[in-house]
């Protein structure tokens, strides 16, 4: 008698709430986006975002969808205990961490309040991995394009960050295009003759080098991949010939 267990089933949500979770994820990342648009305009012109009354209640409604997809995923998952304790990271992320320190007039510098609005935008990179897993079947080509995303993604952040912070106090930082330049260099691990001046500034070098060399060796296995499978095809074409 064989006492062998069958491996338990893949579980998967129904098509209909597959489809919504998509939805969900998709509604993230356009969220984020408009979030993206918010900093963007504020940093270059340098406004006060906490006295920009629609700029505190757009984040707030964010987090707040962000928060009510997290729940979605929680409630129709199979264990939610090990959901919670997998995608407790991000529901963390997803708290509107401004607009409670408005609420309860917590004190903190400028910088850091400003590194606080980019919270909710590490909610998207899960969102971003499920759309592209999603749409595409090949585990490989996904993990490699939801990577490129958010490489290029945490690439114009930084520059917001380094413009924000080396404008004011570096004479080599003129405008964004300047600090883009610079996060760039950076990335690609070649480096740039600006150097950093504020302690957040150099952070933020450290981690464009460090997403960097990551990169590389991602782009290597994405093409040897590719290759294999291209050259499997003519032979799997004579196979079927003969």
């Amino acid at each position: 008698m064989n006492s062998s267990q069958p491996d338990a089933p893949v579980y998967r949500l129904p098509g209909a709430l597959r489809h919504i979770n998509m939805w969900l994820n998709i509604g993230v990342l356009a969220l984020s986006a408009a979030l993206v648009v918010f900093i963007s305009y504020d940093t270059l012109r340098n406004e006060n975002f906490l006295h920009d009354r629609t700029y505190m209640t757009f984040q707030l409604w964010v987090c707040i969808f962000f928060i009510v997809d997290f729940l979605f995923g929680l409630w129709n998952a199979p264990n939610h205990w090990r959901f919670f304790r997998r995608r407790l990271a991000f529901l963390l992320l997803s708290i509107p961490y401004l607009n409670i320190i408005e609420a309860f007039d917590i004190v903190l510098d400028w910088q850091t309040l400003y590194f606080v609005r980019f919270i909710p935008l590490a909610r998207s990179a899960l969102a971003l991995w499920l759309v592209v897993r999603y749409i595409s079947r090949n585990t490989i080509t996904s993990l490699f394009v939801s990577y490129v995303m958010i490489a290029l993604t945490l690439c114009y952040f930084c520059a917001l960050i380094f413009y924000h912070c080396e404008q004011p106090v570096n004479p080599e930082v003129n405008d964004f295009w300047t600090a883009l330049w610079w996060a760039g260099m950076n990335m690609g691990t070649v480096g740039c003759r600006i150097p950093a001046t504020t302690i957040p500034s150099q952070f933020t070098a450290v981690l464009l080098a460090i997403s960097g060399m990551i990169m590389f060796p991602l782009f290597t296995v994405y093409l040897t991949d590719y290759v294999r499978r291209k050259s499997r095809k003519p032979d799997n074409r004579k196979e079927a010939n003969k």
